[in-house]
């Protein structure tokens, strides 16, 4: 009964959508929308928060369909079973091809909901056409959904017993991963779709940008989360010892976050200055086409993954025609626009402003360098019939060089001024930071002859960034502290106001920026100084690995409520301690689906990571007492790798919230003036002399 309430409530929702979206969009090119718009922008909003409510439900009744072990339903027949714990459960609905993308939509509406809460003022051509759109694709998602990849269809007869959920997502982190790479890759949208109102409307200017930029921000800081949850997932679960391996799929993450990082700098450019607009609207447009594209990647089959779940190129076919007709038609109306856009203001080549337009070119170019090793291997099968793969070595060769400079420049941001500034002040500014970093550098040169030219401008640049973060926001609050004490402000209002005063923008940066310093000389050392060894060890031997030693003490068996397998009992020490911890890699066997699988024990600490992997037993006759294989590695810094990453996401949430009027919309005057000013936009161009 749950999945026929479920379809029919998903036909509503598609009803609704295209319904209010193609009359929203044609309601705002008529000639009496002023007169009606508050009345149309309320309707939008209560039909938004609806068709969220009627996914949201469809939701839920998968879930409990999962929890209930209803293999009725195939999707429930195909990804679970009744011994699977309920948390994985769960995590089962959105585990497949069908869930998943259901969450993809749900999390649309839920964004498109977002918009109408936090807009406060909606009676404009720019909010009926931005919701319009953002209608329009939860009607073209929910299209696919219904008629191509229905996660409700029955079965019959119903299976006693389902087949299982992929081992591989039966972890805690694949609870949250897919929900928050989610949100960032459907958090562009509202990006697309403010853009494409914009180029709709005409008004490609700072107050666009100023609308804009908090979506960006919170659709970035997601998609940042997201990644460093899959990044620490495979290190977990995957038992390589690995957190990044230039995957496919990986990567199919990581364009939308370099064109998303572009954009939201960009957008600063636009909000402050009134300058890169065609760019920005560009990169929205990008950022969201990259997202639909990471989408297709995952969920045809043309890819082979570690974290590919899903393999269907039918559907594949479906999803490239919608991302191709979503974009290309954004593109178009792009490049009818573009040559109508005015210029901003001037700026000299060194200023803040040029900063960032190199910040831009280096993600760009970051981008191009992923999406080339990415899809190469795809056009070149087409082409020659032979499958070929772009490994790590080329991404490392040629991305490092682009991004490590890049690292160095960010470290001048905060020094830098609008229009016009000057490098000299700036170069010295960040003097004593980067003579550290340098006296850092040197030391791991002298001391450590794994240390090359590379590692060392790593950790120079690394370190100058960190520090000259944090020396330039000292440095800005000195001069507040100074200012207020000229101005005689004893009691400190005065500082604290100006302290305000400089916004959530700012501090954002600071904390992004702060990140990405940790993050890259994380990388950094891991890179350089990791030991990774694969060993054989009996029970009571003991290996010296990275300043540890590590006593293999044995194996027991262990079972679960769906597995069976093996742990092993691992002692480790660091030199000169006699307290021992205890680590337990396990390998286990799913009794349904019969797959093997590696649980990496880690000891995770400040400096370094102790990571530990079962391989196979060399005497399966008794393997408690038989060698074993083990893969053993020291990861330095390893824990700086998530640190970093988690400061980056907090940077971009901080952002967000800025002034009242960073989320809202401007006031109801303010609004009436500009829906004045595009109505008679709007009647110049239909009325033309003859």
């Amino acid at each position: 009964m749950f999945a026929e309430i479920s379809q029919l409530l998903l036909c509503l929702s598609l009803s609704l959508s295209l319904y209010f979206g193609i009359k929203g969009l044609a309601l705002s090119y008529s000639a009496n929308f002023q007169t009606c718009s508050h009345l149309i922008s309320k309707s939008l909003a209560r039909t938004s928060v609806l068709i969220s409510v009627l996914i949201l439900s469809c939701f839920l009744l998968l879930m409990q369909l999962f929890i209930v072990s209803d293999f009725s339903v195939l999707l429930v027949a195909t990804h679970s079973n009744a011994l699977l714990p309920i948390q994985y459960k769960i995590a089962a609905t959105w585990g497949s091809h069908e869930g998943s993308f259901l969450l993809w939509v749900l999390m649309l509406a839920c964004w498109n909901t977002s918009v109408t809460l936090f807009s406060h003022t909606k009676d404009d051509f720019f909010y009926v056409r931005t919701t319009s759109i953002m209608l329009l694709l939860i009607g073209v998602f929910l299209l696919y959904l219904i008629f191509a990849s229905n996660p409700f269809t029955r079965i019959f007869p119903a299976p006693l017993t389902g087949q299982d959920l992929n081992p591989l997502l039966q972890d805690p982190f694949m609870v949250i991963h897919p929900p928050m790479l989610y949100m960032g890759y459907v958090g562009f949208a509202v990006c697309f779709s403010m853009a494409v109102a914009a180029l709709t409307t005409g008004e490609v200017n700072s107050q666009w940008a100023k609308l804009s930029r908090p979506w960006a921000n919170a659709a970035w800081a997601f998609l940042t989360l997201g990644i460093l949850l899959g990044s620490w997932w495979a290190y977990r679960e995957l038992g390589w010892g690995g957190w990044w391996f230039w995957d496919p799929v990986e990567n199919a993450s990581l364009m939308p976050w370099f064109a998303g990082a572009a954009l939201v700098h960009s957008l600063a450019v636009t909000d402050k200055r009134n300058a890169m607009k065609s760019w920005a609207i560009l990169l929205a447009i990008i950022a969201f086409g990259f997202s639909l594209l990471g989408t297709f990647l995952v969920r045809s089959g043309v890819l082979t993954s570690v974290h590919s779940f899903a393999s269907d190129p039918t559907r594949g076919v479906f999803i490239l025609i919608m991302t191709a007709g979503i974009i290309g038609a954004a593109l178009i109306l792009y490049a009818l626009r573009a040559s109508e856009f005015k210029l901003g203001q001037k700026f000299s080549p060194i200023s803040k402003e040029s900063l960032l337009l190199v910040n831009n070119v280096v993600m760009t170019a970051a981008l191009s360098v992923v999406m080339i090793g990415t899809l190469y291997p795809l056009i070149a099968e087409v082409l020659t019939g032979r499958k070929m793969s772009v490994g790590p070595p080329y991404f490392n060769s040629v991305i490092t060089p682009i991004l490590v400079p890049a690292v160095f420049l960010m470290s001048l941001a905060p020094w830098m001024l609008w229009k016009d500034s000057k490098l000299l002040p700036a170069l010295k500014s960040i003097a004593i930071p980067a003579f550290v970093g340098g006296l850092v550098a040197i030391t791991f040169m002298l001391i450590n002859e794994k240390t090359t030219i590379s590692t060392a401008l790593g950790i120079l640049f690394s370190v100058c960034l960190l520090l000259g973060t944090i020396y330039s926001a000292i440095h800005r609050l000195h001069l507040l502290k100074i200012n207020a004490r000229q101005n005689k402000d004893p009691d400190g209002v005065l500082l604290q106001k100006r302290v305000r005063k400089l916004g959530s923008s700012y501090w954002g940066m600071f904390i992004g920026h702060c990140g990405l310093a940790i993050f890259a000389l994380g990388v950094t050392f891991v890179m350089s100084f990791q030991v990774e060894k694969d060993i054989v060890l009996k029970p009571s031997e003991v290996y010296q690995l990275g300043g540890y030693s590590v006593k293999f003490v044995g194996v027991r068996p262990i079972s679960g409520v769906n597995f069976n397998g093996v742990e092993g009992i691992f002692e480790l020490r660091k030199d000169g301690e006699t307290k021992a911890r205890v680590l337990n890699p396990q390998k286990r066997k799913y009794i349904r689906s019969d797959d093997p699988m590696t649980e990496a024990a880690v000891d995770y600490g400040f400096f370094g990571d102790v990571y530990l992997s079962l391989g196979e037993a060399t005497n399966l006759q008794n393997i408690e007492e038989t060698s074993w294989t083990i893969r053993a590695s020291y990861k330095p810094l390893m824990v700086w790798v998530w640190i970093g990453c988690l400061f980056m996401a907090i940077g971009g949430f901080v952002a967000i919230f800025g002034k009242k009027q960073s989320l809202a919309m401007p006031s109801k005057n303010e609004r009436l003036a500009m829906n004045t000013n595009l109505a008679n936009k709007q009647n110049e161009k239909t009325v033309k002399p003859t």
